[in-house]
C-alpha cells in the first residue's frame, strides 16, 4: 500500500508540477497533447518494451498494464490531455515533439525511464 501511495504521489508530481507556468510556451501552435506512457526503472527494459511494441508482440497499452510502475499503467498508461508546463521538462519536450501514434525512444526523468505515445495534439 505504501508503495502504491508513493507511486501515486510521484505521478501527481509529474502531472501537476507545482509552480508550473502553463502559459509560458503558449505562443507555439500545439498547446496540448494527449499521451500515454510506460514508466520502468531501466533504459534496457524501456528499449526491450519498445522493440516488442514495434514488432507487434504486444500493444503499447498491454505493455503499460503489465510493466509500468506508474499507477496510470492500469489504464494503459493514459495521461489524458496536458498543456505545456505540467510535466517535468524532458517528458514535456519528448511528448510535444513526438509524432502521433509513434513510440518515443526512452526518456529519462528523475522518476525513471519513460516510453511515450502521443495519441492527439491540439
Amino acid at each position: 500500500m505504501k508503495k502504491f501511495l508513493l507511486l501515486s504521489v510521484l505521478v501527481l508530481s509529474i502531472i501537476f508540477m507545482t509552480g508550473a507556468k502553463i502559459g509560458a510556451n503558449m505562443s507555439q501552435n500545439i498547446t496540448q497533447v494527449n499521451a500515454k506512457h510506460i514508466l520502468v526503472s531501466s533504459e534496457e527494459q524501456a528499449k526491450e518494451l519498445k522493440s516488442k511494441i514495434e514488432s507487434n508482440e504486444m500493444t503499447f497499452e498491454e505493455a503499460a498494464k503489465k510493466y509500468s510502475s506508474c499507477p496510470s499503467g492500469k489504464s494503459g498508461g493514459d495521461l489524458g490531455y496536458f498543456p505545456r508546463g505540467m510535466m517535468v521538462k524532458p517528458f514535456e519536450e519528448a511528448a510535444f515533439s513526438a509524432d502521433i501514434n509513434k513510440v518515443t525512444d526512452p526518456i529519462q526523468t528523475q522518476f525513471g525511464w519513460h516510453l511515450i505515445k502521443v495519441v492527439d495534439k491540439k
